[in-house]
């Protein structure tokens, strides 16, 4: 592929992405945001957490997005009694008495894990294990997963009861945090009068699998300067407390910071918002842009700053600044 191609091929990315927002307009009202979120981890072959009160339409969202993308869509509801073998599948013996494998709904494209954390850890640990491997393990034996594999998972920030907290492990495996917050009033007067009409929007896939895939390792083709890199670098450090570069309020407020993944997802991340915005390499401006989505839930604060109310959203935004 020489460098004429890959210009082209961002050029076709950025009037792909205006397609698909167009088209996932007719559905979702607002959460423009969100929405270029969404998309930038299925750019970047990441997983992403929206996390919101209920009616948001985070569901309709993840519904909308596999619609317009031609990708096989599967939702798992969350309970406190959902199994690992509910959402991995189980062997079962034929009418030949030989043992047979049948697939559960992890074997998709797109996963929404509607409530994840209503679900035990035995169950989050066979899907954490789909997130990292692309792949499952029944009975011994190993099972790969659809390619492209996304998990989109929703979290009701509000309703803690009978609730099992995600582990710093699992929250590390996806790319982004996305908080959904309430329409504004002209957006939500919208969305009364199409959903208590029987208004129904006709969508259109816009994207193929293979051109997904193909718009995937264009993403990691994307060059990135020494400086964006070293930027990157440094502010996933400087949310560690036992840096030594890192600022008086890291040390106070926070246990534990940000690891290499998160340097990782901010390169990645830099380089998809920069492409679909119309560059063809990514700056500082960019790793900006991501910053939030991808630190925050990859910041462990401490008691000083949960007794006085100091956020992970404040801290960050002094550090991107």
């Amino acid at each position: 592929m020489n460098f004429r191609d890959d210009v082209e091929a961002v050029n076709a990315l950025r009037d792909k992405y205006k397609a698909l927002t167009a088209e996932i307009g007719k559905v979702i009202i607002g959460q423009n945001e969100v929405i270029e979120d969404v998309l930038i981890c299925v750019l970047s072959k990441g997983h992403c957490l929206l996390v919101g009160v209920p009616g948001l339409a985070k569901t309709l969202l993840v519904n909308t997005i596999a619609r317009v993308l031609g990708l096989q869509y599967s939702r798992i509801q969350f309970t406190p009694d959902l199994m690992p073998s509910d959402i991995i599948g189980t062997e079962i013996l034929d009418e030949n008495r030989q043992f047979k494998f049948v697939k559960g709904p992890l074997f998709a494209n797109i996963v929404l894990a509607d409530e994840i954390n209503r679900t035990p850890p035995k169950t989050q640990a066979a899907l954490l294990e789909a997130m990292q491997e692309g792949s499952v393990t029944a009975s011994g034996k190993r099972h790969e997963l659809g390619n492209p594999f996304f998990v989109l998972a929703t979290q009701n920030p509000i309703e803690q009861e009978g609730t099992y907290p995600l582990p710093e492990a699992q929250l590390d495996r996806f790319m982004f945090n996305v908080w959904l917050t309430y329409p504004k009033f002209e957006e939500e007067l919208q969305v009364v009068k199409n959903t208590t009409s029987d208004h129904a929007a006709d969508l259109q896939v816009v994207l193929n699998i293979n051109e997904i895939i193909y718009f995937q390792q264009l993403i990691r083709r994307v060059p990135v300067t020494d400086n964006v890199l070293q930027y990157a670098v440094r502010l996933a450090a400087s949310t560690r407390p036992e840096n030594a570069e890192a600022s008086a309020e890291v040390k106070q407020y926070i246990s534990w910071g940000a690891g290499p993944r998160a340097s990782q997802y901010l390169i990645l991340g830099a380089k998809a918002h920069a492409v679909i915005h119309g560059k063809y390499a990514p700056d500082i401006e960019d790793v900006r842009a991501v910053a939030a989505s991808i630190l925050r839930h990859r910041i462990v604060r401490n008691y000083k700053a949960e007794a006085e109310n100091i956020s992970s959203e404040d801290i960050i935004k002094k550090l991107v600044k």
